[in-house]
This record gives structure tokens, C-alpha cells and sequence, in this order.
């Protein structure tokens, strides 16, 4: 096809050929209409032989050649081609001139932006591309996942996308990587929430030995019938993904029932995505503070800052033993920082503004991608992409499912759910809160506690207050009084029943003069500054002034600190993409 060579003959910018036939929604490439013609010259002109049909022939292309249309057909409004203008000084015959410089169309911007975007956000788990031809479609094979995703793709709503990459073996140059009969498990595993304003999201890695329950899974067999698969328990999160025949809506099952979080998509790749994907942007930028030499993974690095790409970036990905204590949450802590290098790379203005790189990274890529039926079509994928490109790098967190070694092993080897934390971040997630506005937040808060705080505080045994049920579960006020009483030394308090309504966060009411007792308790219960009212106190049965604490919904369990939240603590962990970070 030589419709841009076509395009600069008739003075047309070749990103304005494609354009969107409103009646499909597609974009087709067009042809410019004739322009009116000039009388015939009186001599010959030349013919030229590619496009000068033999007399007699029929107008058009040869049969069975589909030839581009200059006008439309009925009933389809397509828009007429630009024309660049004509600039002052033709070239003279026998020179060759300089080709003019031509701006972007608007086709052309889009290729470039979304391309970008939908590339580095899918491999951040070792899968990625975006795909602009159509043709590209075809590389991407789909899975059916039934009623474990969603049916259809909102941009009007925030969304969860589940990025699976698997330790399955097939392809070149993966074989000496061991376990080469393996069925494809959930190695990697990061559940990306986008907000539904777009201003945040999130990346939460969800680790391979974390032990879960793994529910029944309905999966589509290749005869077209549904099998379903028993549900399993104490299993490695890994097993939710080849194990049994388990398929990929096994694992969004999986994330559902560990976290309360619903996926509505996936994505997923396996070794050969990290190293075709690596090299189409010509490396990826890691840092290490000191030099490595692993002989198992074969990554050899020198100490600062490298350059990574094909064997050497897979190498990077799954080493296990030299980074922190050679364990899988070290190497999740190490993927983050790739994925924040490898997202500053395709934003960065050498990979957009070239067009080239881009069509080589969505070849590369769409060949390595399996994703669910729901968004395995160009347009679905082309408006998740665009929504992904409004999310600023910088409120970009990751972050990992805080996990307590499992104290059922001897030999640590596997990890369980920290259940005074990790409900807590799932329920930040859930409620579309950005966890780098919680850090924002929590700034303000230790600020005001700070100065709330300042000053004497009372010993334990002096503090008096009143213990109200504000929208806490059952029984919670007489747990935590038990927990006042005979763990911390408030002797002094006693139960006050149901408060009159509900409050949503803990709050702490003192009176002024009780200043000293409030900040002993606060200190005792993890009280933010935005908690603790100063005000009139209520008296007790000796007529003596009393605080009055009233646990709202966030109040997790008796002696449990309330700023000791997944909120508090996964802030101090998280990273963003924006930041560059060196592994240890």
C-alpha cells in the first residue's frame, strides 16, 4: 500500500488518510477526492505504469484487491480530506528538495498518547500494548470469565483491572528457567483500582505464597461446556491460576473473596512479555545499591544505576536472592520499582514522540497478552487506555497486602493476611480513597495531634470516661472497657451503652480542664487530632466530670489503635510512580 507516498503527491498529511466512519465507529483509511482538473496539456504526458490501467481495463484496483474509496458510499457521512497549503516556491525540476516538515494529525496523537499509556500501565505486570491497527487485534487471544469480571467496560466509573503474570515456560530461550512442565500459576499478581475521577490509583501486589481460601470456579472447557472446579482450602494464592485446570477467572474469584474487591478485567502474560516488551522501548532504567551476581537468575549489575532489557530485565524481575532477606515480598518491593522506572519511561517524550517504537511495542505486545473476552476488541481497549493516561504518575501508589509470616510453619515459607491491617487498606481500595491523599491527610492529623497532645498527660489510673457504641459492632463498648480496665490501667470508666447516632470515625469528647486525661487516653487509643473535641463533659455517678469516647464504624477491635490502620501504615510503605528509588 503506498498511501503515503500518495498522501505527500497529493499535498494530504498521512495521519488525516485514517479517519472514523461515523456509521461503524472504525477508522478507514481514505483516499483525497479529485481535485477539480485543469484542461489537458496539448502534449503527451508520461504514464506512470503502477497506477495507469491498460485500455479497455475496468476503473479501479485488480479483482479481489480491495482499492481505497475517494467518495463515500450511501448512506455514510464520511469528512472530506485536509489539504496542506500550497507553500511559495515550487522545486526546481532536477533538484531534490528538502521535505517539508509535517505536524502531527490528530490520528496520529492518539497512536502516540494512548499507545503509550496502555503499554506501560499493562506491563506493570509483565503484559502490555496498545492497539491502534486493527490487524493487531488478532494477536490477542481472549478467556471467558463469565460472571467472575464485568460484561462491558464503563469510563463513567472507577474500574479493577487484575494483572497476572505467570511462571509458564513456553517460548525461546525460557526453558533453562526450570520447571518447565509448569501449567502457568499466578506468579506475579497486582489488582490496579483506577478512581473514578481518574486523579488516583492504585497498584496493590498481592503476594504468590499468601495462604487463602480458593473458592469453586465455573470454567468454559474447549467443547463449550462448563466445568466447575471445587473450591479449595489453605492453598497458595498461586494454585488460584493452572492448578486443576483453573483459569483466570479463578484468580479474579480468588482476589474477591481474599479482599472484598470485585476485578471487572484481567490481563496476563507470561516471560516472553517482559523481555519482547523491554526491548521494543530499548531498556528500562533500574537502580541497585550494590553491585549483584546471581548466579541462579544470571543478573549481574554493577552498583547505581543500569539499564535493563530482554533476558537481563526478566533476570532483574525474578531474582530472589539479592535483594533484602531473598524472600517473595522482596521481590515484589523490586517489581514496584521497575514498574515506577518502566512507567517514567513510556511517558517520557522519547517513547511518545516516536512512532515507530510504539507500533514495535504493540506488535511485541498484543503477541504476548491474553485478556478476558469482555475487553479483548481494539475499541474497549483503546478507552481503557485513553482513561489510564489521565492519572498522574505522581498518584500512581503501590503498595502490597500487608502479610505476617504464617505461624503455622516451622520454615517460614508462606504468608497470611494481617487482619489488623489488611481490611482496612482493602476497605480504602473498595471506597475509591486515594492512598496518597491519606498521606496527605495524615500529615494534618499528627500535626494536630501533635499540638493536642503537647503538654503533661495524666497517669492511666486517673483518666475517667464513659464508653458509647456509635456504630461499632455488638458488644464493642464492653470489649473495650474490658480492655481499658484490665490491659491498659483506665480503671476509672465505665460503659454508657448505645450513643443517640452513629458516627463514622472514633471521637473522643473532653472538657477543657480534663485536657491532660484526654491526652493520656488518645495516646493510649491512637487518636488522630480531627478526634478529640474539646467541649463540655457529662459527670458520673460520683459527680465527678467524664470524657466520653464514642467508637464510630472504623473501631476494628478492642485495644486495636486506631491510627495503626492499613491507611497509616500502608502510607509509610507505599511508593509512586513518579519516584525513583534504588533496590537494597
Amino acid at each position: 500500500m503506498d498511501a503515503q507516498g500518495r498522501g505527500r503527491a497529493e499535498d494530504v498529511d498521512p495521519a488525516d488518510q485514517w479517519v472514523r466512519n461515523p456509521q461503524t465507529g472504525e477508522y478507514e483509511l481514505r483516499m483525497p477526492q479529485s481535485a477539480p482538473q485543469q484542461p489537458e496539456p496539448s502534449w503527451p504526458r508520461q504514464q506512470n505504469p503502477r497506477t495507469t490501467s491498460p485500455p479497455g481495463s475496468p476503473a479501479g484496483p485488480p479483482a479481489g484487491v480491495p482499492g481505497p474509496r475517494t467518495t463515500p458510499g450511501p448512506g455514510r457521512d464520511v469528512p472530506p480530506q485536509r489539504r496542506r497549503p500550497t507553500g511559495p516556491e515550487e522545486t526546481p525540476p532536477g533538484r531534490r528538495g528538502r521535505r517539508p516538515e509535517k505536524k502531527k494529525g490528530k490520528a496520529g496523537k492518539v497512536l502516540l498518547w494512548t499507545g503509550g499509556t496502555m503499554a506501560f500501565v499493562i506491563l506493570a505486570a509483565g503484559t502490555g500494548g496498545y492497539f491502534y491497527l486493527k490487524h493487531l487485534e488478532g494477536n490477542v487471544a481472549t478467556t471467558d470469565v463469565g460472571d467472575a469480571g464485568a460484561s462491558s467496560f464503563r469510563k463513567n466509573e472507577a474500574f479493577n483491572i487484575l494483572i497476572i503474570g505467570t511462571d509458564k515456560r513456553t517460548g525461546a530461550g525460557n526453558e533453562g528457567y526450570g520447571d518447565t512442565g509448569s501449567v502457568g500459576h499466578a506468579d506475579t499478581n497486582i489488582l490496579l483500582h483506577v478512581a473514578k475521577d481518574r486523579s488516583n490509583a492504585t497498584a496493590l501486589s498481592i503476594p504468590r505464597d499468601l495462604i487463602v481460601d480458593i473458592p469453586d470456579c465455573p470454567t468454559e472447557q474447549e467443547d463449550g461446556s462448563t466445568k466447575v472446579i471445587p473450591g479449595t482450602t489453605g492453598q497458595r494464592f498461586n494454585n488460584s491460576l493452572g492448578q486443576d485446570g483453573r483459569d483466570p477467572g479463578c484468580t479474579m474469584r480468588t482476589v474477591e473473596a481474599v479482599t472484598g474487591i470485585k476485578p471487572d478485567h484481567f490481563m496476563m502474560a507470561d516471560f516472553n512479555a517482559v523481555k519482547t516488551l523491554t526491548t521494543a522501548v530499548d531498556g528500562v532504567e533500574v537502580c541497585v545499591s550494590h553491585a549483584v551476581d546471581d548466579k541462579e537468575s544470571k543478573l549481574k549489575l554493577k552498583a547505581g544505576e543500569s539499564t535493563v532489557k530482554g533476558e537481563q530485565a526478566l533476570a532483574f524481575l525474578r531474582t530472589r536472592h539479592s535483594f533484602g532477606n531473598r524472600g517473595d515480598l522482596d521481590r515484589i518491593g523490586v517489581q514496584q520499582q521497575f514498574l515506577g522506572s518502566l512507567m517514567r519511561k513510556m511517558s517520557s517524550g522519547d517513547t511518545l514522540t516516536s512512532p515507530t517504537k510504539l507500533l514495535k511495542l504493540a506488535e511485541a505486545a498484543t503477541k504476548a497478552l491474553t485478556v478476558d473476552s469482555a475487553i479483548g476488541n481494539v475499541g474497549t481497549l483503546k478507552d481503557i487506555a485513553l482513561e489510564l493516561k489521565k492519572v498522574p504518575t505522581k498518584n500512581i501508589s503501590f503498595t502490597t497486602v500487608p502479610v505476617d509470616d504464617n505461624p503455622a510453619e516451622t520454615v517460614k515459607a508462606t504468608v497470611v493476611l494481617r487482619q489488623s491491617e489488611a481490611p482496612q487498606l482493602f476497605d480504602l481500595i473498595k471506597n475509591d480513597v486515594s492512598l496518597t491523599e491519606v498521606e496527605q491527610r495524615e500529615k494534618k492529623e499528627k500535626a494536630a495531634v501533635a499540638a493536642r497532645l503537647k503538654g503533661t498527660k495524666a497517669d492511666a489510673s486517673e483518666v475517667r470516661v464513659r464508653v458509647l457504641n456509635g456504630g461499632a459492632a455488638d458488644g464493642s463498648a464492653q470489649y473495650e472497657l474490658n480492655w481499658l480496665q484490665g490491659t491498659a490501667g483506665v480503671t476509672k470508666s465505665e460503659n454508657g451503652g448505645n450513643a443517640e447516632k452513629d458516627l463514622a470515625k472514633t471521637q473522643l469528647e473532653y472538657d477543657p480542664d480534663q485536657a491532660d486525661q484526654a491526652r493520656r487516653l488518645a495516646d493510649l487509643l491512637g487518636l488522630s487530632g480531627s478526634a478529640m473535641k474539646p467541649g463540655e463533659s457529662v459527670t458520673n455517678a460520683q459527680g465527678l466530670p467524664t470524657m466520653t469516647l464514642t467508637l464510630g464504624k472504623d473501631f476494628k477491635g478492642a485495644g486495636v489503635k486506631l491510627n495503626a490502620s492499613s491507611a497509616s501504615t500502608q502510607v509509610k510503605n507505599k511508593t509512586t510512580a513518579d519516584q525513583v528509588k534504588c533496590a537494597s
